[in-house]
């Protein structure tokens, strides 16, 4: 209401000639700023992705104990500092990377308003839009700025994003235009009367076009469980820092070293980076396909999606068709029903797919003239023209579906239903004797001709249907087409089902949500029922996806858990779309499901890596506080640990290729193994250090009594990486091994047992360690194929 109040208010601009605005009016403009200057969509700065990077509340514990570290201890217990940095660094390169491709796809995918300047009508970026401007619209293109509409010929825009009504609102000269609204029928121009920041919807589209990676199951997931580390952390940590520094009287730097050797394995530093380089990496991938993620999260979504709701005509079919036979009707002769047919096809300056092919079949009747028009709309289902003919009669003529148009009883229609039957679309040519505006114009039609048009099936959509089949994704075909002929095409794609004329379909949401897990195919749905039916399966507890191109999709692709486009359709529909196809290939979204289950698989994966090695360390520190014993590890030797068990390790698994269907619940699904492979760790390796201690004496027996904790510790969270590992490949056994192998030659060279200070001393405790080490991992084993078996979802 205050956008209305605000317009209204607004002083009257100067009368504006359908010209446009000259060259020089558009510089000044330009030179006093009001240019249409909206924020570029999906993408932060370079120094807001390196604050996000460097300023966490882990890199700062981090830094201050390395800091420390560096003071006190060798340059080899400060290891863990460079891991940070070198981290952060791969964080801040593999994002930057992502926020190019995002944007240069963006520009690709970005539409570009006809505007009028110099007399002349001119394609410019939307960024480029001065106030004043003369600007021209059709069917599916989006209002970018607020105006008042000054042409209209049968102008029907929605203002459902905005308002909440569904209903489309005719304009007239003189009305309003609301950025944020689209155009679903006839044609007009308007004049910008605000632009950039002041515009209606600039505003919301700032906010909702923010950066969006933290919004995800995944994220949030991540977020808690961070929560949970820092809760366990401060007492753990102050109870170590009490016991080394004061309980026990060692020498300082010693102490100091042992406690943040304590605390610093308890921070899963490398999980958020982890997760940061899968979604850049998967955009990344995913734009070499042409491919614009205009929200991040969507990988991720996708993959999580059960059903798919699939708009026939540009997805499963190309946008293009072909007249294949002429069906005359009721004595009409063929040659004045193509005069009729070329007169029809010159009346809409924007035709849509099927009227096109109109066109490129029966040419222009020169001497008919237009005298009234009535564009196509997919809730009404056909479109019409008012014609003075050559010898001076005038004619109305409607062509739209013989269904919608003609009476249940009539003879056209089992004709009609044959060819359907087919797979072909059948369009009625009919005249009326009732004016265009006539709300019952349809009423008393007489048929004239059935135009049998046929649509060219995309090469890869039975290969993709077939792959979401695989991967147990319902596919539902929902199209404002008959559904028979629906039915038909998806019957040629291996596609079989019920097919369900969406006109007998019960609109209680509940009923309607049965009848949809019936059925497979759907046809002659308008566009609010599309909505209605994303809304029924999505309150049945399914994930839904919505693929289409045209503005009859959507409110329907606004609903859906995620909405998909394809580039070549409406801007209305790439606007709200969280995935858009810029190459126009359905083929292309088996590769975005595969990713998003990459990510989201492979993040299940390492995060249990981390938690896990949390776990331990927090147990740890509260059994040293407990046993009042020096804490057994300084940091070099976590370090060395940190990389051989999970650094390492965790990089090449978060990117491999990973298949399996993505789950929810990620926090608990990660819980459930990390808290007892981290108990079942830590009490292996206190037992092996209490064993240690009372077997070996004298002044370097710490030092003999570390190695072997260590050593228990290690293979322990080996056998962690194993089972996370599974099901093995010959790389993933290749990295096992080489994990294990690294170790080793730490354990073999001179020089590197030095510089980590690791040295097993005598055959007996070192075999002892490796005993213990034996027995947990086959409880672990054990433990953890019970949850499989006790939580499996």
């Amino acid at each position: 209401m205050a956008h209305t109040d605000a317009a209204d208010a607004a002083p009257a601009a100067p009368a504006l000639p359908v010209s446009g605005l000259t060259t020089a009016e558009v510089a000044e403009r330009v030179a006093r700023g009001e240019v249409n200057d909206v924020p570029v969509r999906s993408s932060r700065t370079f120094g807001e992705i390196v604050r996000a990077n460097v300023f966490t509340r882990f890199n700062a514990i981090i830094g201050v104990l390395w800091v420390i570290t560096l003071i006190v201890a060798p340059i080899q217990d400060g290891l863990f500092g460079f891991v940070i940095l070198a981290n952060t660094g791969i964080g801040i390169i593999q994002e930057w990377r992502a926020k190019k491709t995002l944007d240069s796809l963006a520009v690709i995918g970005e539409a570009r308003p006809t505007v009028r300047r110099d007399g002349a009508a001119v394609e410019v970026a939307t960024s480029e839009i001065v106030l004043d401007d003369l600007i021209e619209t059709g069917p599916g293109d989006k209002i970018v700025v607020d105006g008042v509409c000054v042409e209209s010929d049968g102008l029907e825009i929605d203002e459902s994003l905005l308002t909440g009504e569904a209903d489309p609102v005719v304009k007239h000269p003189g009305d309003q235009v609301m950025s944020g609204s689209f155009v679903v029928a006839g044609g007009g121009a308007f004049r910008a009367t605000k632009v950039g920041r002041e515009a209606y919807a600039a505003q919301l589209a700032e906010e909702a076009s923010r950066f969006t990676l933290v919004h995800s199951e995944l994220r949030t997931g991540i977020s808690t469980i961070l929560k949970y580390v820092t809760w366990m952390m401060v007492p753990a940590a102050i109870g170590l820092v009490i016991t080394q520094l004061v309980v026990k009287e060692n020498d300082f730097k010693d102490s100091v070293a042992r406690t943040i050797g304590g605390i610093v394995p308890m921070v899963p530093e490398g999980l958020v980076l982890l997760t940061s380089v899968a979604f850049a990496i998967g955009v990344i991938r995913l734009g070499r396909q042409q491919c614009l993620v205009q929200e991040l999260p969507a990988i991720e979504g996708l993959a999580r999606v059960d059903t798919v709701c699939l708009d026939k005509t540009g997805t499963l079919t190309e946008g293009g068709m072909d007249v294949t036979e002429l069906r005359v009707l009721d004595g009409y002769s063929e040659s004045y029903v193509r005069q009729v047919l070329g007169a029809l096809g010159e009346s809409d300056p924007r035709p849509n797919a099927s009227l096109q092919a109109v066109i490129d079949a029966y040419p222009d009747a020169e001497d008919w003239r237009c005298t009234e028009s009535l564009p196509f709309s997919s809730a009404r289902k056909y479109s019409g023209a008012s014609f003075s003919e050559a010898d001076g009669e005038s004619s109305t003529w409607l062509l739209g579906a013989p269904d919608v148009l003609l009476a249940a009883n009539a003879p056209a229609l089992a004709e009609t239903e044959r060819l359907n039957e087919q797979g072909l679309r059948v369009l009625l040519l009919a005249r009326t004797a009732r004016v265009l505006d006539d709300p019952e114009v349809a009423v008393g039609i007489d048929p004239a001709a059935l135009v049998v048009l046929e649509q060219r099936l995309r090469p890869d959509a039975a290969d993709t249907l077939r792959y979401f089949a695989d991967q147990n994704v319902r596919a539902k075909v929902i199209s404002g087409d008959n559904a028979v002929s629906v039915g038909a095409v998806a019957g040629k794609l291996g596609l079989s089902g019920k097919a369900v004329d969406a006109r007998q379909l019960p609109t209680d949401q509940e009923e309607m949500a049965k009848a949809l897990d019936e059925g497979t195919v759907f046809g002659r749905v308008t566009p609010q029922q599309k909505r209605d039916m994303v809304a029924a399966l999505q309150s049945r507890g399914h994930t839904v996806a919505m693929t289409g191109d045209g503005v009859n999709d959507v409110l329907a692709l606004k609903d859906a858990d995620i909405g998909v486009s394809m580039g070549s359709g409406s801007e209305a529909t790439r606007a709200v779309a969280q995935i858009v196809l810029l190459n126009n290939s359905f083929a292309t979204l088996p590769s975005v499901v595969a990713e998003g289950r990459r990510v989201i698989g492979n993040i299940t994966r390492v995060a249990t890596l981390f938690l896990v090695k949390t776990v331990y360390s927090v147990l740890l520190a509260l059994l040293v506080v407990c046993w009042q014993v020096e804490y057994p590890f300084l940091p070099r030797h976590l370090t060395l640990l940190s990389t051989l068990t999970i650094g390492v390790p965790a990089f090449f698994l978060a990117l491999a290729p990973n298949t399996e269907r993505a789950r929810p619940h990620f926090v608990r699904r990660v819980m459930r193994y990390s808290i007892p492979g981290g108990v079942i760790a830590a009490v292996a390796t206190f037992t092996s250090y209490l064993i240690a201690r009372h077997h070996y004496t004298g002044a370097d027996a710490l030092d003999a009594e570390t190695s072997a904790a260590t050593l228990t510790l290690f293979l322990v969270s080996m056998w962690v990486l194993a089972i996370v590992a599974r099901p093995y490949t010959w790389w993933r056994v290749l990295l096992v091994a080489t994990m294990g192998l690294s170790f080793l030659v730490v354990l073999a060279v001179p020089w590197l047992q030095h510089f980590f200070a690791l040295k097993l001393v005598g055959s007996t405790m070192p075999w002892i360690a490796v005993g213990i080490a034996v027995a947990a991992s086959a409880v672990l084993e054990v433990a953890w194929r019970w949850v499989d078996r006790r939580f499996a979802d």
